[in-house]
């Protein structure tokens, strides 16, 4: 007997070692699951079911259990039992995970929005597209392309071909339609730099000038600029890893504030020689945005009236921190025509049916390579100017995000393609070369 008690008290205090081990990963786990399945379910309109057999459905978040209360808008993950995190779902705001009781009743502002325009057809508006047939166009070649993207084991969700305007290709995976909310993940980056863009083009702010950061004033970030920032480029630590805590993970499932979690890394480089992706980046990047306006409302407001609605992207919901900041490295959900809308806007240098939203040397702007990133990224955007996708124009550049979500603008061919999905399996530069091809 008194083996036996030893032998379960050694467990025991295996058990307890390990849980404290890996309570921060716990952590986040449960916090990533509950927040995208608070986002699935109240934003995007999907089912519990859907969101945990899909979304939630890979390791280790599969190890957390879901549930949500949809009169309360809320929901919760747990993981072994052992750790349960709570998301909120705000109107206006989207879903967000909570760190304390009160910021389930917390008060807060929401964007002014204005009402879709269903009168006009896409691209400029939301009601169906006069219909053109190519000549030039081999739809045979296209559908191929179209077949080899919604490949079973590419797990593509929506997938979308503009040609001159007009969608020539277009296609989702069941459970899915053009009314479909999606995650945009890292495009959402693109979004942010398109509104520094705006601000410039207004005449507002320059990014050429010193990032406004306070607390860099007296040590050598002081030199760091917002162009910098917008090329990935200023020198500053960060770990931009999600297999494992990092400072990515921490940021966005941990964090209160996430525009302070940058802003607190020292240089481990010089600024404009060493490039670094970083999600942290992006999201001080919202803040400074946050620093051009007078109140929060205003801000709040500026990247819907500005941008969002202003180009018809009605379905787009760009979400926020418990702070009010725009997550601008990672949440903003749309319908995949609402991000093709986002991608002509590039491919027509800022000029949406005849109104400037930007400067059209804004769109040259963001395609300049960063230097040290072999040139594979811009401001804010990545760019094929190195060939990596070797079967198109080295003239392409995207919005791209986390799982294979892309947004593709082609100059020369005049084309914008969208593919949305679960997983980067998709063999993207033989998609490109499918549709591309299909243009004679």
């Amino acid at each position: 007997m008194k083996i036996l008690k030893r032998i379960l008290l050694l467990l025991a205090v295996f058990i307890l070692i390990a849980v404290i081990y890996n309570y921060p990963k716990l952590n986040i786990l449960s916090g990533y699951s509950a927040k995208n399945t608070a986002s699935s379910v109240f934003l995007a309109k999907r089912t519990l079911e859907l969101t945990d057999t899909t979304d939630n459905n890979f390791s280790p978040v599969n190890l957390a259990s879901d549930k949500v209360d949809k009169e309360k808008k809320i929901a919760t993950s747990s993981t072994f039992g052992l750790l349960t995190r709570k998301a909120i779902y705000r109107e206006g705001l989207g879903a967000v995970l909570t760190l304390d009781k009160s910021d389930e009743t917390a008060p807060y502002l929401v964007p002014k929005r204005t009402k879709p325009d269903n009168n006009t057809p896409f691209p400029y508006g939301n009601a169906p597209q006069k219909d053109t047939v190519f000549s030039n166009v081999d739809y045979n070649k296209l559908e191929k392309a179209m077949d080899f993207l919604f490949e079973k084991k590419n797990q593509t969700r929506a997938g979308i071909v503009i040609y001159k305007n007009q969608i020539i290709a277009e296609r989702y995976a069941d459970g899915f339609d053009k009314t479909s909310k999606l995650l945009g993940w890292s495009m959402t980056k693109s979004i942010t730099s398109t509104i520094f863009g705006i601000l410039q083009s207004q005449g507002k702010l320059n990014v050429k000038d010193k990032a406004p950061i306070k607390s860099w004033q007296n040590d050598d970030r002081k030199n760091i600029t917002i162009h910098n920032l917008l090329q990935m480029n200023s020198g500053l630590a960060w770990d931009e890893n999600y297999e494992e805590i990092s400072d990515a993970t921490r940021m966005l499932f941990l964090e209160r504030n996430m525009t302070k979690e940058q802003e607190k890394k020292q240089l481990v480089g010089k600024p404009n020689e060493t490039w670094n992706y970083s999600s942290g980046t992006s999201n001080l990047l919202s803040g400074i945005l946050r620093s051009q306006f007078k109140t929060h409302q205003e801000y709040l407001d500026f990247w819907y009236t500005n941008l969002i609605d202003k180009i018809g992207m009605n379905s787009m919901i760009v979400e926020a921190d418990l702070d009010g900041n725009y997550v601008g490295s990672s949440y903003a959900w749309a319908t995949a025509r609402d991000w093709a809308k986002f991608g002509l806007l590039y491919l027509h240098r800022g000029n949406w049916n005849g109104t400037q939203i930007f400067s059209e040397n804004w769109t040259d702007y963001v395609v300049q390579p960063t230097p040290t990133s072999e040139g594979w990224y811009g401001a804010h955007f990545w760019l094929n100017a190195s060939g990596r996708y070797p079967s198109v124009s080295k003239k392409m550049f995207f919005a791209s995000g986390y799982k294979g979500q892309n947004v593709y603008i082609l100059p020369d061919e005049e084309m914008v393609i969208v593919r949305l999905g679960l997983t980067k399996n998709a063999d993207q530069n033989e998609f490109l070369k499918g549709v591309v091809g299909s243009i004679k």
